[in-house]
């Protein structure tokens, strides 16, 4: 006879053997996916759209009446020779 059978293991040692190989490989195969998963997902886009412009809140200003006309074209002109906003 096999030596397997000296150590006495019955259907429920059977039953647990298998359930226990068919859990270890459920989990390598989920943990695969997903790690799979992970790696190829695209990148999710974090850009924030921008606000107004400078020349658009200036005109909001000019609009509710924090600003008279003179102070908004002083300070258009200037917001227009400093040129384009660097970030």
């Amino acid at each position: 006879m096999m030596f397997w059978f000296d150590h006495n293991v019955s259907g429920w040692g059977w039953f647990a053997m298998s359930a226990s190989m068919i859990l270890f490989w459920a989990l390598i195969i989920t943990v695969a996916v997903l790690l799979f998963r992970a790696l190829n997902r695209t990148p999710e886009h974090t850009h924030v759209p921008a606000g107004p412009s400078a020349e658009q809140l200036l005109a909001e200003r000019f609009a509710r009446g924090d600003i008279d006309e003179e102070d908004y074209q002083r300070r258009l002109a200037a917001l227009r020779s400093s040129g384009p906003a660097k970030p």
